[in-house]
């Protein structure tokens, strides 16, 4: 399988961002990565609701929903009406996960679980079978740019390992510090998935970007 990349809109032009959809939209790119941070468990704010619908309406490809917030089960009914395929919801912020997870299939979703760059993959042992995805935080989430952590390639491998161990189908998914270098060894450790922000955006042929990304 050919991996998955996920440009994240966090790093797009929001004086532009009809145009930076559309380079999305006809690129090799395979998701939009939306990151939805609520300045409280993480120190940053994002975009929400109203925002995630209008990307909706020009976006052509699935909608990789990252919530970076506290109590996101009030929210998972509403993303789905805004228009997200994918949800991820962090580990850090849910009492009951299980519980979590399975109201996001409820609603029609696909459901992810990401991980903080401290937390280990062995807490998603007895969930990993039920997720559709694992998105693991390579840089302490929050903001944009920030350097790879490099410890991630050996909790790819684990939670790789753990995968099949389960016998499960779980796509896993990096976010933060992707470029061709780290992009090219994530793959090899066993990543599916690669989101990038500043360095698809902030290049000068962003098209070929994603494109090298994607035959890494």
């Amino acid at each position: 399988m050919q991996t998955i990349i996920s440009p994240s809109l966090l790093a797009a032009d929001f004086t532009n961002l009809k145009d930076d959809i559309e380079m999305v939209n006809k690129s090799e790119a395979d998701w939009f990565h939306l990151d939805i941070m609520d300045g409280v468990f993480v120190p940053n704010i994002s975009y929400g609701l109203p925002v995630v619908e209008q990307i909706n309406k020009i976006a052509k490809k699935p909608l990789d929903v990252h919530l970076m917030i506290i109590d996101p089960d009030r929210y998972v009914e509403a993303f789905q009406k805004a228009g997200a395929d994918y949800l991820t919801v962090h580990y850090e912020a849910c009492t009951h996960l299980h519980r979590t997870v399975q109201n996001i299939k409820q609603h029609g979703m696909k459901a992810g679980v990401s991980l903080n760059p401290h937390t280990p993959v062995n807490v998603l042992e007895d969930i990993i079978s039920d997720l559709d995805l694992v998105l693991l935080m390579s840089v302490n989430p929050g903001f944009g740019g920030q350097s790879f952590i490099e410890n991630t390639y050996s909790k790819v491998e684990k939670i790789s390992k753990l995968i099949k161990e389960k016998n499960a189908s779980t796509l896993i998914e990096i976010d933060g510090g992707v470029n061709l270098e780290t992009g090219k060894k994530l793959i090899e450790a066993g990543a599916d998935a690669l989101v990038a922000g500043s360095f698809v955006f902030g290049a000068q042929k962003p098209y070929e970007t994603i494109s090298k990304l994607k035959n890494l």
